[in-house]
């Protein structure tokens, strides 16, 4: 029997929408207000540290100094400071202009203003679910079965006997998944800390809206935006323009992939979807100049963590770090390998592009091509922490809908994936707080999450149902 959410609902036993997003705005707003009362009271901080930098980048753009000017032509002419003299600061100048108002409004505005992307994001989910992804569910679900593995195949049902077919029900079902994201813990805690993860979820969210909808100029001009502000979407640029080029019909072959991805219509979204991110990028480079340039993009290509993560570079970044080293002798051939780049960026571009590649066909495949191309992209990325898994289980609430599995294989999956990060965890707490050189058996334990979560990904890939 395939996992079908609706089947298990109540009508009476759901709220409406309304009385969801009163409750996520009134936690949220809860949240901030005890945050600022925990951290005037507690030596450990609700707050999370990035806030502090964004909120002294902010201060910085709004109180220029003579060591704290602009770097760029136009910044100096307009009298702005330099948000990168905050050591640590790698973001887009536009985060710092959107939190200045932390300086004359309120220090918490920031906070809020997070919150309240987090709130659009689940309106989003929900404008998503019942307009698009739940309808051709259940069109879909009242179809005839025409999958042979009978682990995964639906059951022949008439349109009138689908439980998700009721209007009354399908708004049920978008209202319990976009709660799931809502009333997220981790969600919820993030944004009210002060992480900014929600603003570039609330991007990519408006161009998944925008290209469901066919709307590619606005869905590349929001690509554009939501890549300057975080370089990684630019992964779904992929299978957007093999959904642009296979409007007309599914390619065969190479060349007919080649001529999918290659014409004039997914020629003018790239233009349109790089002109976006290029003009953003002359804008801030003309007013900040070569520090923007290298703070929010140059460093991150050569960036070197060896600090304890997720990541199964961790360990060989660690060990090619220059202080394992004698720094005047000459590092060794493995060292160079190891602290290349391409070490890490070669296997995770190929792994996130080869995805959209070859699931980006289709409009209503969207929302799993970009989730496998982001659960690739962060468990193969150079540095992963479980802040990232956001990046993934964003699409979750909208994916969930299109997968067919049993009860008992969901647990199975959301077993391995938690497992692994608490026997991942279980070795950090040993580093981190103890003391002890565990570096090696972290990194094994590492290789086992990856593992896991990979299985994760080929179930999750497995049961859904193009």
């Amino acid at each position: 029997m395939p996992l079908n959410l609706s089947q298990y609902l109540h009508l009476r036993s759901v709220p409406s929408f309304r009385t969801i997003l009163a409750v996520s705005v009134l936690l949220r707003v809860g949240l901030i207000l005890y945050s600022e009362w925990h951290d005037a009271h507690s030596v450990v901080k609700y707050t999370d540290i990035d806030y502090r930098v964004f909120s002294d980048a902010a201060r910085f753009v709004l109180h220029p100094t003579e060591g704290n000017v602009a770097q760029g032509p136009l910044g100096k002419r307009l009298g702005l400071g330099d948000p990168y003299t905050r050591a640590t600061y790698r973001y887009t100048p536009l985060l710092a202009l959107l939190l200045t108002p932390n300086e004359w409004l309120h220090p918490s505005f920031g906070k809020y203003l997070f919150a309240a992307c987090d709130i659009l994001a689940g309106v989003l989910m929900h404008t998503l679910l019942t307009s698009a992804i739940l309808p051709h569910a259940d069109a879909h679900s009242a179809s005839p079965a025409r999958d042979t593995d009978k682990h995964y195949a639906r059951p022949s049902t008439p349109p009138s006997a689908s439980p998700a077919a009721s209007p009354t029900r399908r708004e049920q079902l978008a209202m319990l998944l976009a709660a799931t994201h809502l009333l997220n813990p981790l969600v919820f805690t993030i944004s009210t800390r002060g992480s900014s993860e929600s603003v570039l979820a609330l991007f990519v969210l408006l161009t998944l809206h925008a290209a469901v909808r066919a709307r590619w100029a606005a869905a590349a001009a929001l690509l554009g935006l939501a890549t300057h502000w975080k370089i990684y979407p630019f992964v779904y640029g992929v299978a957007c323009l093999g959904v642009i080029g296979g409007e007309r019909g599914v390619a065969q072959g190479w060349r007919g992939l080649v001529g999918q991805l290659v014409n004039w219509r997914t020629v003018w979204f790239a233009v349109v979807s790089a002109g976006t991110f290029v003009l953003l990028g002359a804008g801030m480079y003309a007013i900040w100049g070569y520090p923007f340039l290298y703070e929010s993009y140059l460093y991150h290509v050569h960036r070197l963590d060896h600090r304890h993560n997720f990541s199964p570079y961790f360990y060989a970044i660690y060990l090619a770090y220059p202080t394992h080293y004698v720094p005047s002798s000459e590092p060794s051939v493995w060292q160079r390998v190891l602290a290349s780049p391409l070490a890490s960026f070669g296997p995770q571009m190929a792994l996130a592009l080869g995805a959209g590649v070859l699931f980006g066909r289709r409009r209503r495949d969207l929302v799993f091509a970009w989730f496998v191309q982001t659960f690739v992209f962060v468990i193969f990325n150079k540095v992963c922490t479980s802040q990232y898994f956001l990046w993934y289980t964003l699409f979750l609430p909208l994916l969930i809908p299109q997968l067919s599995m049993t009860p008992r294989r969901a647990l199975q999956l959301a077993g391995v994936w938690v497992g692994t990060q608490a026997l991942w965890l279980s070795e950090a707490y040993k580093l981190e707080f103890l003391g002890q050189p565990v570096f090696f058996g972290l990194w094994v334990r590492g290789l086992i999450y990856l593992a896991g979560h990979a299985w994760v990904l080929a179930g999750i890939m497995e049961s859904y149902e193009p």
